[in-house]
């Protein structure tokens, strides 16, 4: 993997002043729209929001692929230099984190830094030195979303000002419907039987926290890690404990994990996604499949 990282840089170096060419003097692509990388779909759903017709958004995470994996090609090398404006999480995606330290410091905007986090359990702060013991789920409460949106909406200004008004206007509109959005989830989860949902792993403890929720994860901040033997025989005795109706898998991920406890404690398994992209061929977005968690949540917790 290194070595063919390095190859991908080299290749993306002798093909960039050719590139570059293709922007304008003011940094624009060549149909005049605003150039902006997004590292993988929760950003570029903000961006292409925000931008409209005003912006170019390239997402380097490909529908269907699991993000933490990605390996960038030398053309996406080329599109992150090109860029006016790069999103992207720091230690979420360590290629991509090479290619911005190496050349997109002074246009790239780390979402991590404009929210406040939340520490992911100690044996992962371990695993994860990158995220520095962070949880970097942000996306997953809309409130937080709507905060690094307006920043979003601010770099874009002051990338391309005469389209201040457009950017402006459409970050109000977002920010109006991740209002709505979380209003939504604060009535449906309410009331409830249960607390506690089962997940397939990590990715939910900024919900869990903004909507009043325990999370009880099969597995750590990384979707693909294997969990011990000891410690899903512990989740599944949590799960009968709490009268655990449902077991949650995700989409990218196999559902296999899940669906062995939920046969262990007699559940139904159900799919909570993480957003942390689409898979190939969805006609939804981040606001469509919110909704979903949120149904899926009801019928999980019993919500009257």
């Amino acid at each position: 993997m290194r070595l063919r990282h390095l190859l991908s840089v080299a290749t993306a170096g002798v093909l960039l002043a050719g590139g570059l060419a293709a922007c304008g003097q003011d940094g624009a692509s060549a149909d005049g729209k605003l150039p902006v990388v997004a590292a993988f779909y929760p950003l570029q759903f903000v961006a292409q929001r925000i931008g409209g017709d005003a912006v170019q958004v390239t997402n380097l995470t490909a529908p269907g692929a699991e993000p933490h994996d990605l390996e960038l090609s030398p053309k996406q090398l080329m599109q992150i230099a090109e860029a006016k404006v790069v999103l992207y999480l720091k230690g979420f995606q360590p290629e991509v984190d090479k290619a911005i330290d190496a050349q997109a410091k002074d246009k790239a905007i780390d979402v991590l830094t404009l929210v406040p986090t939340l520490t992911a359990a100690g044996e992962e702060a371990a695993e994860t030195p990158e995220l520095q013991g962070k949880d970097p789920h942000v996306w997953l409460d809309p409130t937080r979303l709507s905060t690094i949106a307006a920043t979003v909406a601010a770099k874009f200004t002051a990338a391309d000002p005469a389209h201040q008004a457009q950017f402006a206007d459409n970050a109000a509109k977002l920010a109006a419907d991740l209002a709505e959005l979380d209003m939504e989830f604060a009535t449906g989860l309410k009331t409830c039987q249960r607390k506690e949902i089962f997940t397939s792993h990590a990715a939910f403890g900024y919900l869990a926290d903004r909507y009043h929720l325990t999370q009880i994860a099969l597995t750590g901040l990384d979707p693909e890690q294997e969990p011990t033997a000891q410690s899903l025989a512990d989740i599944a005795a949590e799960a009968k404990k709490y009268g655990a109706t449902t077991i949650f898998s995700e989409t990218l991920v196999s559902p296999k994990i899940s669906e062995t406890i939920a046969k262990e404690v007699g559940a139904k398994t159900a799919v909570l996604d993480p957003l942390e992209g689409l898979p190939a061929g969805s006609t939804g977005d981040y606001l469509s499949v919110m909704r979903q968690n949120l149904t899926a949540l009801q019928s999980a917790l019993g919500c009257s």
